[in-house]
C-alpha cells in the first residue's frame, strides 16, 4: 500500500511541474509577441494604419499588426481610454468587436485562496500541537508511542549490568523461558506475567530491563508511564490497548514500563484534579490487558519504580506483577564492578586503585558512578595529565558531594579565621570519637550554594545499622563547629545553620522513630519515611502524638541536641593547643587532606588502632 501511494504521488508532482512548465512557456511566449504600450502610440499606430484588427476588452485594447514591429512583436496592448474610439476605427477603416472577459476563475480564486491558507495554517498549527501533546495528529491520538528494540538495537546483555547481582539472577529465570519456553516449563512452571523492578534512582533498572531484552533477542517496547495519560479522556486506554495488540503481534516481547507510579498510583489516594479520570481509566485497562495475556505466548510486562508504595494494591497482586526484583544501591564490591564498567572507556592511571575509589563512594548509585568517572575524567583534561589518577577521582567526590570550588568568592580576615577554627571543630571532634566515620578532607574554600567551608568524612565500610551511640556520636561531630566558634571567639555565627538542622532530625529520629529515649518508651510517634525517595507523609505506619507527648518529645531533642554541645566542648577544651594549630595550618594551606591531618594530630593510617589525641 505504501509505495502504491508514493508512485502516485510522485506522478502527481510530475504533473504539477508539467502544467507549471507550460505555464512559464506560455508567459514567456505571450511577453515575446505582445507589446505592452501608452494609449497615445497605440493610436498612433491606429492613425498610421499599422493596425489589422482591435479586440475590445473590459479594461485592454489588444490590437494585431498588420507586419511584425522592428524587434519582433506582433501585438499591442494598452489600457481602454473612453471616447469616439469606435468612429475613429470605422473612419480608419479597422475592423473591431469587444469580448466579454470571463472572472470566473478570477473570482473563485478570490475567495478559495484565503480559505486555503486559512485551513492550511490551522491544520499547521493543530499538528504542531498534537506534535507537541504526543499524540501525533488526531488519527493516532490513540497509538501507541512505544519505542521498539531488537537484540542488536538495545546493545546491551547481563555483561553490561554490574552491582546488582541478586537482580540479575531473578531476571536470568525470565530470559530462560523466553529463550526456551517447552524447557523452562517442563515442570509445569509458567513464565511469570509481571516483573516489577524497585528501587532508588538511579541504580539500573532500566539498564536491566534492556539487558534482559538484549540477552533474549526478543523485540523490546519501551514506553514511559506518563506517555501514556494525556489531555483527551480516553486517550491512554487506547494507547493502552494498542501497546499490548503490538507487542502480542511479536511475541515473544518485552514490554518495559518506566515510571510506573506515573500510570498505577492507588486510585482515590489523591484529589480528583485534573486528568484523575483519566488517568483510572487507563489504569483499569491496563489491569484488564494483564488478566487477559496469555502467558504461554512469552509476553512479559517488565516495569520499573522507585515509589513501591504510591501503586494500587491490584496492580500488586500475583497474577499481574508477579515478582517484585529489589534494585538497591551497590554494596563495595558492587561498587568495584560498576566501577569496571565504566572506566573502561577513559584512560585510567595503572596506579589507580579502583578499591580505593569505592571505599570513597559509599552510598553512590550506579549512575551517582557513572558520572563520577566522567568528573574524574573531565578534571584530569583541565590539568593536563595524561591519565586518570586517583586525586582525580577524589576531586571529582568533593565536586558531587560538597559542590563546585567558588574561588572567587572573597571572605575578609575574620571570616576566614572563623571558618577555619569552625572545620577544624568538625574534624578534631570526629576523629576523638571512636565509630565516626574517617575524616577525609577539611577546606575553607567555599564551595556549592552556600557553603564557606566543607569537612568531608566518608566511612570506610558499608553500614546497615546504627547504634545510639553512634546516632549520639554524629550529632556530637555535628556541633564541633559551633562548639569550637563559641570556645574561641566568645560569640556565636550563622555558620552552623546546616549543622543544627541535621543535628537535629537526627535526635527527633531517636525520639520519635527509633525510640531511643527510655522516658518516651519503644513507640513510634511518627509515619515511617519512604524508603527511596524519602518523602514523608504517605505511608501510615505509627500514630501521631498528643500535645503532652509532643512537648516531651521536644524535650527530649533539646536535651540530647545541647548535651551532644557540651560533649562537643569538652572534646575541644582538653585539645584547645591542637585546634589552634591545626586551625592556622589550615588558614595557611587552605585545604589538608587525611594525610596532613594524620601527621599534625598524630594519628595512624586507616585500619590500625587510633590512640587517644593529644590532651593539654
Amino acid at each position: 500500500m505504501q509505495p502504491h501511494q508514493k508512485t502516485q504521488w510522485n506522478l502527481g508532482y510530475w504533473l504539477l511541474a508539467l502544467l507549471a512548465l507550460t505555464w512559464i512557456q506560455s508567459l514567456w511566449q505571450t511577453a515575446r509577441t505582445v507589446e505592452a504600450v501608452p494609449y497615445s502610440e497605440f493610436e498612433q499606430a491606429l492613425a498610421e494604419g499599422r493596425v489589422a484588427e482591435v479586440v475590445v476588452g473590459e479594461t485592454t485594447l489588444t490590437g494585431t499588426l498588420k507586419a511584425p514591429a522592428a524587434d519582433g512583436k506582433t501585438t499591442i496592448v494598452a489600457n481602454r481610454v473612453e471616447g469616439d474610439l469606435a468612429e475613429r476605427l470605422s473612419k480608419h477603416g479597422v475592423p473591431y468587436r469587444r469580448v466579454v472577459e470571463s472572472t470566473l476563475l478570477r473570482d473563485l480564486l478570490s475567495w478559495i485562496l484565503p480559505g486555503l491558507v486559512f485551513i492550511g495554517l490551522w491544520f499547521f498549527v493543530i499538528r504542531r500541537f498534537m506534535d507537541r501533546q504526543g499524540a501525533g495528529g488526531f488519527m493516532n491520538i490513540g497509538k501507541s508511542h512505544a519505542k521498539v528494540y531488537v537484540e542488536r538495537d538495545t546493545g546491551v546483555t547481563f555483561a553490561d549490568v554490574a552491582g546488582v547481582d541478586e537482580a540479575k539472577a531473578e531476571l536470568q529465570e525470565v530470559v530462560s523461558f523466553l529463550k526456551d519456553p517447552q524447557g523452562s516449563g517442563r515442570l509445569g512452571a509458567r513464565l511469570p506475567r509481571g516483573v516489577l523492578l524497585v528501587g532508588p534512582p538511579g541504580t539500573g533498572k532500566t539498564l536491566l530491563a534492556k539487558a534482559v531484552a538484549g540477552e533474549a533477542g526478543v523485540p523490546f517496547f519501551s514506553i514511559s508511564g506518563s506517555e501514556f495519560v494525556e489531555m483527551f479522556v480516553g486517550v491512554g486506554a487506547a494507547r493502552v490497548r494498542d501497546l499490548f495488540e503490538q507487542a502480542r503481534a511479536k511475541a515473544p516481547a518485552i514490554i518495559f514500563i518506566d515510571e510506573l507510579d506515573a500510570l498505577g498510583r492507588a486510585r482515590g489516594a489523591v484529589s480528583p484534579i485534573g486528568g484523575h479520570d483519566e488517568r483510572e481509566q487507563t489504569l483499569n485497562q491496563l489491569l484488564a490487558e494483564l488478566d487477559g495475556f496469555d502467558s504461554s505466548s512469552g509476553l512479559v510486562l517488565l516495569a520499573a519504580t522507585n515509589r513501591p508504595e504510591v501503586l494500587d494494591p491490584a496492580l500488586l497482586r500475583a497474577g499481574r506483577f508477579d515478582r517484585q526484583v529489589l534494585v538497591d544501591r551497590p554494596d563495595k564490591a558492587g561498587r568495584v564492578q560498576i566501577l569496571q564498567v565504566h572506566t573502561r572507556k577513559i584512560r585510567l592511571s595503572p596506579q589507580v586503585s579502583l578499591e580505593q575509589v569505592a571505599q570513597l563512594t559509599t552510598g553512590f548509585s550506579g549512575a551517582d558512578l557513572a558520572n563520577l568517572c566522567n568528573e574524574a575524567a573531565l578534571a584530569a583534561t583541565r590539568r593536563g595529565a595524561p591519565d586518570i589518577a586517583l586525586e582525580d577521582f577524589t576531586t571529582a567526590v568533593e565536586r558531587i558531594v560538597a559542590g563546585l570550588e567558588k574561588k572567587n568568592r572573597v571572605l575578609n580576615p575574620h571570616e576566614r579565621e572563623v571558618v577555619a577554627f569552625h572545620e577544624m571543630g568538625h574534624a578534631l571532634v570526629a576523629m576523638a570519637l571512636p565509630g565516626t566515620d574517617t575524616v577525609h578532607k577539611v577546606s575553607i574554600i567555599p564551595r556549592g550554594i552556600g557553603a564557606l567551608g566543607y569537612t568531608i568524612q566518608r566511612p570506610t565500610e558499608d553500614r546497615f545499622l546504627m547504634s545510639q551511640e553512634e546516632l549520639e556520636h554524629k550529632i556530637t561531630v555535628l556541633l564541633g563547629g559551633r562548639a569550637a566558634e563559641k570556645l574561641v571567639f566568645g560569640q556565636l555565627s550563622t555558620g552552623a545553620a546546616d549543622d543544627l538542622a541535621k543535628a537535629t532530625n537526627i535526635a527527633h529520629d531517636m525520639a520519635a522513630r527509633y525510640g531511643m529515649v527510655e522516658s518516651l518508651g519503644y513507640v513510634a510517634f511518627e509515619p515511617q519515611r519512604q524508603p527511596f525517595l524519602d518523602v514523608p507523609g504517605l505511608a501510615q505506619n505509627g500514630w501521631h502524638p498528643g500535645p503532652e507527648t509532643q512537648q516531651r518529645i521536644d524535650e527530649a531533642v533539646k536535651a540530647a541536641v545541647m548535651q551532644a554541645f557540651e560533649r562537643a566542648t569538652d572534646i575541644l577544651r582538653e585539645r584547645r593547643e591542637l585546634l589552634e594549630r591545626c586551625a592556622r595550618e589550615l588558614l595557611v594551606r587552605e585545604t589538608l587532606d587525611a594525610d596532613a591531618l594524620r601527621a599534625l594530630t598524630g594519628l595512624p593510617a586507616p585500619g590500625q588502632p587510633a590512640p587517644e589525641l593529644p590532651v593539654n
